[in-house]
């Protein structure tokens, strides 16, 4: 063991050649493998060799159990081992970068956590799991405006308090393979979570991220006002494609295929049906997508006649008040069958030839977080201007109704309550909220976001204060962010 962690920089992976991507030492034989990429898995399915040692950390893997096995003397001999390579390199951990280290091979800079003598005093006086209180302000931050940069800094409060985003990140998960990770937004993302979470109170000045922004999406740079959701795609645009690093980038262009933790978070499948009116053959196809534009009561756009809403009944939890718009109208909306008429005939494949049909979008695959982007700023040759039509929208939302699946509970558009919309795995709750105040052309974003259950904050750049749920439901709403319930840990 001793002497594989000490070659360690010199081993590469006997299948691909590689010396990164989590290498791993067969314990039974001479063989070295990825772990990333699975060689090491291929190795000991073949061989029936189970045991292999991480070459970086020192790790001792059964395949067996399909975990880590976490042995005192395995421990102590890897940190033995560490300590010569230190030496033998002539670094310091304190000075070292982690880039460095992965070239290396040699281990982390950061060294285990070992409880000293009083803490572990400590641990035997409090056996009980220490819990967050409701009324806890870690993770609430400040962010200082950098000129303009509202539109940034509300986006960052959003992603910042994603359940499962957060998770990711305060676990370290992220291993960055670029050749320079100071340009790579997502150690960015990874330093902010470990600012916003170390429970200082002042606020953050995110110059950094503001200039990682202007590096890799060029079209946001300078100090004008910028919309909030082209901010917001841009940014997940750029974390996908660095989350992949250099060696997949032509693979990470298609969100369809990829992996990584923002498309596994924040990708959906929307499914698209052209029916022809003559043969009534369907032609489906299926897109990714990462939020959903929804058109408003206001707009040019003719806008589909609101049902039900001048009953008083309610409709996925939201109270219909006569002619107020509710987010399950604008949903109903984009989901209705459209008729594409004369002007937009398709080349139907059963016809063989041009005929008129209809289209409606459904969703095939619901993304863990449902980002809703109602459309208050249009931008048409006769008119530039804000749409101030106020929108009613839930604290938990059931996305059951416009499945893909339930497509048959709808006739003609007409809403019918499906039979399976107690379907846990369709059912959201929304965790942040993104609004807009002034006009078009002079304005500034604010957001609320969910510290704990029912606990809200609106932040405004360096300022937060407490807000209450009504002032949340009765605000404008711009950008609403809802996180799949089932898979939220508060």
């Amino acid at each position: 063991v001793s002497d594989l962690l000490f070659q360690a920089k010199s081993c590469i992976c006997h299948m691909c050649g590689a010396h990164l991507n989590r290498l791993h030492s067969c314990l039974y034989c001479v063989f070295f493998g990825c772990f990333t990429k699975k060689h090491i898995h291929e190795h000991a399915k073949t061989k029936r060799h189970n045991l292999a040692i991480d070459l970086l950390y020192g790790g001792i893997y059964c395949f067996m159990c399909q975990d880590y096995i976490y042995d005192k003397d395995m421990e102590q001999i890897a940190k033995e081992e560490q300590r010569k390579a230190w030496k033998l390199q002539a670094f310091t951990p304190t000075v070292v970068s982690h880039y460095q280290c992965t070239m290396t091979g040699i281990g982390e800079k950061y060294s285990t956590w070992e409880p000293t003598k009083r803490e572990l005093e400590l641990l035997r006086h409090n056996p009980k799991r220490r819990k967050i209180t409701t009324n806890c302000t870690i993770g609430l931050r400040g962010l200082i405006n950098l000129g303009n940069t509202c539109f940034m800094n509300c986006i960052v409060q959003a992603l910042t308090h994603t359940p499962l985003l957060r998770d990711f990140f305060l676990s370290d998960r992220h291993k960055c393979e670029m050749q320079s990770p100071s340009s790579c937004l997502v150690c960015e993302m990874s330093t902010l979570f470990q600012e916003f979470y170390s429970g200082h109170r002042s606020p953050h000045i995110p110059y950094r991220l503001l200039h990682l922004v202007w590096t890799h999406a060029r079209h946001l740079a300078g100090y004008e006002q910028q919309d909030a959701h082209e901010f917001l795609i841009a940014a997940l645009d750029v974390l996908h494609r660095h989350c992949k690093g250099d060696d997949n980038g032509k693979k990470a262009n298609n969100p369809n295929h990829c992996n990584c933790i923002i498309d596994q978070i924040f990708t959906g499948g929307l499914q698209s049906d052209v029916t022809c009116q003559v043969c009534h053959g369907v032609s489906t196809t299926i897109d990714p997508f990462w939020d959903i534009s929804l058109d408003l009561p206001g707009s040019s756009t003719p806008f589909w006649p609101l049902s039900p809403g001048s009953d008083g009944s309610v409709v996925n939890g939201e109270s219909h008040v006569s002619g107020t718009t509710t987010l399950t109208d604008c949903l109903r909306r984009f989901t209705r069958p459209e008729h594409l008429g004369s002007s937009a005939k398709i080349k139907c494949s059963g016809c063989h030839s041009y005929q008129e049909s209809t289209k409606q979008l459904t969703m095939k695959k619901l993304p863990i977080v449902a980002c809703f982007h109602l459309k208050r700023f249009e931008h048409s040759a006769k008119l530039r201007r804000k749409i101030t039509t106020y929108v009613s929208f839930p604290l938990e939302l059931d996305m059951t109704p416009f499945m893909a699946s339930s497509k048959e509970s709808r006739m003609n558009g007409q809403y019918q309550q499906p039979t399976d919309s107690l379907n846990n795995d369709n059912k959201y709750s929304l965790f942040a909220v993104v609004n807009h105040q002034g006009t078009l052309e002079s304005g500034h974003y604010t957001s609320f976001i969910r510290q704990h259950k029912d606990q809200w904050f609106k932040c405004d750049d360096a300022i937060i204060t407490k807000a209450s749920i009504k002032d949340v439901l009765d605000s404008e709403g711009y950008l609403l962010f809802y996180h799949k319930q089932f898979l939220e840990y508060e």
